[in-house]
Parts: C-alpha cells; sequence; structure tokens
C-alpha cells in the first residue's frame, strides 16, 4: 500500500539565537508549551534499544522524570529491553508531539537507577501496578491471558491486607544520560527547523542547524 499523505506545517520559524543554551532547559519549555496545548501523554517517548551485534528494537515508555543528569523511565531488568540494556546500555530516545510540529530526539547511554530511587517511585504507584509488576514475568511466552489472571490472583493473596507492596528485586528504574539532542519543528515545503546540542570540550554544549 503506498501513502500519499502530506501535511505542510506552519509552525513560526525557529533561529539558534532563540534556542537555550542548556538542551534540558529547550526541552522543559517544549514539555510546557505541549501540556498547555493538551497533548495527551506529552511523556510518552520512543527507546530505542539494540542488541551487541547492532539489532535494533523499539517500543513506547513513559518518561517519569527529567533534568540536566539525565531522563529516568521504570520498567521489568528481565524484560526483553532490560536484557538489551544489560549487554548495551546505547540507546536513543524519541519525543513527537505531532499536534505542535515538533520532535525531540536523544541519544546517550544508560545507567541503573539507586534501589532507593526505584523503591520511592515503586510505593507512589498504584497498588494495582504494584501488584502488576509482580504478576507480569515481562516479554515472556505465556500459554494464555488467564495464566496472567491467576498470576495477578496469587499476588493478591500473597500480600493480601497490604495497602503497598515490596519492590520486586527484578524491577526498577533506569537513567538515560544524554550525549546529542536534535530539536525538530515542523516548516512548510518540507523546510523543517533542526537543531543539534552535541557536548563541547571543557562543558557547556554546541548548537548546530542541521539541514531538513
Amino acid at each position: 500500500m503506498l501513502f500519499h499523505l502530506r501535511e505542510d506545517y506552519q509552525s513560526q520559524p525557529l533561529n539558534t539565537s532563540e534556542m537555550e543554551a542548556e538542551p534540558a532547559n529547550q526541552l522543559r519549555q517544549w514539555f510546557q508549551d505541549a501540556l498547555s496545548a493538551g497533548v495527551r501523554e506529552p511523556n510518552a517517548m520512543t527507546l530505542a534499544t539494540a542488541t551487541p551485534d547492532g539489532k535494533p528494537s523499539a517500543r513506547i515508555v513513559l518518561l517519569k522524570d527529567f533534568g540536566p543528569e539525565g531522563f529516568s523511565f521504570f520498567t521489568n531488568y528481565q524484560s526483553r529491553k532490560g536484557s538489551q540494556l544489560k549487554e548495551n546500555p546505547h540507546v536513543a530516545l524519541v519525543f513527537l508531539w505531532h499536534d505542535l510540529h515538533r520532535q525531540v530526539r536523544i541519544e546517550g547511554q544508560v545507567e541503573r537507577l539507586s534501589a532507593e530511587a526505584s523503591e520511592a517511585y515503586f510505593q507512589n504507584r498504584p497498588r494495582g501496578s504494584q501488584v502488576g509488576a509482580w504478576a507480569s514475568p515481562q516479554s515472556s511466552v505465556l500459554d494464555g491471558r488467564e495464566w496472567l489472571e491467576q498470576r495477578i490472583e496469587a499476588v493478591e493473596k500473597q500480600y493480601e491486607g497490604l495497602d503497598k507492596l515490596p519492590l520486586p528485586g527484578f524491577w526498577g528504574g533506569y537513567l538515560v544520560k544524554p550525549a546529542m539532542f536534535e530539536f525538530w519543528q515542523g516548516q512548510t515545503s518540507r523546510l523543517h527547523d533542526r537543531f543539534r546540542y552535541s557536548p563541547k570540550l571543557g562543558g557547556g554544549w554546541l548548537i548546530e542547524r542541521l539541514a531538513p
């Protein structure tokens, strides 16, 4: 099937002088714009991982926090992405806010968050999400939905009467430490604005305009 779908974006042009010196500040500004525009789940991001021999895979996960140090998300360490992150820490992230004609790409490496940080986040999750984390052997092949429902019942019974469940040893957070940012804003005739942030020797970031 061949698609000829095409939208001619009409965004306000961007100039290098308008970009924040720190990419985290620029991203924070765009996040606020997305929230103000009513974008649903603006923290949804594509997480791309790869095996040691370079076979990629990608999925959507939810960003939970970010700042100058990096971007955090949480998952099952024994999942497919968890296994790939253990073998190859290089990752890429993509945020797409189509209603605003904006996209942000980030490349970097991951490291595990501390057990204390994972515990703090896990204890703030809804109880149903805590039960699901214990019950689901993420990425494993299942015989059927009934097996999963039985696992949930077993976990519910095991922790009956507890408002909060303990943190599973196989579950926790990662911090993506960025080495490159690219901010993209759609423009008419596909002449989009693209700005890449690369770290400079001695600190700070180099901002360069890229051809669309």
